[in-house]
């Protein structure tokens, strides 16, 4: 079986690719092929013993390479996205929806029978309640306030519609909650908290109150288990969509007791709304405002699609996946040999000052020359 992974060398890409590694000590014939824009270190396990290509989804000039890197693939599985930079949603729309048409495009033209495609919880429509959950029959219409649910919902149209005009292709989608390891923290600090956050993030997190708005309920699960599910849908050559997330369901009172914290304090979410808008636009912190609506709606979902089909049963808990990541958020841990995951070294606090002075600088235009805003990006501390 020849398997084509697009968007192999992010968090869950990583995943994917130990999990059919696994595979391939008891199947042989099992052929891998990484789609990449920046390809990994292919000496270094995961990434090792396959054949890569380096092209972008979303780009008009790279259609014709996508199609020939599907060609001969009896599944592909997509998991190009692109969270930042998020202030620049053209660019996110290209790779994240453009990407997706052209990628399904490519798979039609290569004769691909079987795709299985990275859709999120995100892609549901708001839900009145968390009190209960729902199924895979939830509308994917998105949360109009996050960008991120709102391609996730448009990703899905178009999955809608491949599959009404190629009946005889076998499509699956994946809705996972937030999905975490210990080697995510340093991309998953870059992409959410922005470069002075994670650094205070050392060691255990400690705080006597932790205020938290009563609807930020939420699932989770951990990157392995998440691509476990992955390799069950192309084992079983599975179809339709498949809710994954690990037990327990994430409360405020559950974020409280990992962060030590003697009292959950609630606080609105509009308060949190408005904090998050302001410094996202100050180029504070990277986390949008969007995201903050999406933790607001999101529904709670029913993973008894995912068990009975797929024989799935997470292996770590939400909670436990969530402390992993904090623990890579505080040593800035990833993967050397994925430019993607690749670690942060963590710096002291002069370090983080020259740091913020040096992005106020380029932001505000005191470093006019292109040249030396490159430069000075990439001295120490300019990441």
């Amino acid at each position: 079986m020849r398997v084509v992974i697009v968007g192999a060398s992010g968090n869950v890409g990583t995943a994917v690719l130990r999990r059919l590694q696994r595979e391939r000590s008891d199947k042989p014939d099992l052929e891998l092929v990484g789609v990449s824009r920046r390809v990994p270190d292919s000496s270094k396990s995961p990434f090792n013993g396959i054949l890569w290509h380096a092209l972008d989804v979303g780009a008009e000039e790279d259609r014709h390479r996508l199609s020939a890197a599907l060609k001969g693939a009896d599944a592909v599985v997509h998991l190009a996205w692109q969270i930042q930079p998020n202030h620049d949603l053209d660019r996110l729309y290209r790779t994240n929806v453009t990407g997706t048409a052209n990628m399904l495009s490519a798979a039609r033209d290569a004769g691909v029978k079987h795709i299985v495609c990275a859709s999120s919880i995100g892609a549901y429509s708001r839900a009145a309640s968390k009190e209960s959950r729902v199924d895979e029959s939830w509308p994917a219409g998105g949360i109009p306030g996050s960008h991120y649910s709102r391609h996730k919902a448009e990703q899905e149209a178009l999955l809608d519609s491949f599959m009404a005009e190629n009946p005889a292709v076998v499509v699956a989608r994946l809705r996972p909650g937030l999905t975490f390891q210990r080697d995510a923290g340093s991309e998953i600090g870059r992409y959410f908290l922005g470069p002075l956050i994670p650094k205070l993030l050392l060691g255990k997190p400690r705080t006597p109150i932790l205020p938290v708005p009563p609807q930020f309920v939420f699932q989770a699960a951990h990157a392995d288990d998440v691509a476990d599910a992955y390799w069950r849908v192309l084992d079983r050559r599975a179809e339709g969509a498949f809710n994954i997330a690990a037990e327990p369901v994430v409360t405020p009172e559950g974020l409280a007791a990992l962060f030590h914290a003697k009292r959950w304090l609630p606080i609105p979410v509009r308060m949190v709304h408005a904090a998050a808008d302001l410094s996202w636009r100050l180029h504070l912190q990277r986390t949008d405002a969007g995201w903050v609506d999406m933790a607001e709606g999101a529904p709670i979902m029913d993973t008894t699609r995912a068990r009975e089909v797929l024989g799935w049963t997470p292996q770590v808990s939400s909670l436990d996946a969530i402390r992993e990541v904090l623990a890579g958020l505080g040593s800035g841990q990833g993967v050397a040999a994925s430019p993607a995951m690749h670690p942060r070294p963590l710096l002291g606090p002069a370090g983080l000052r020259r740091q913020a002075m040096r992005r106020v600088a380029v932001r505000s235009g005191a470093l006019r020359s292109e040249a030396l805003r490159r430069q000075v990006l990439r001295t120490p501390g300019g990441q």
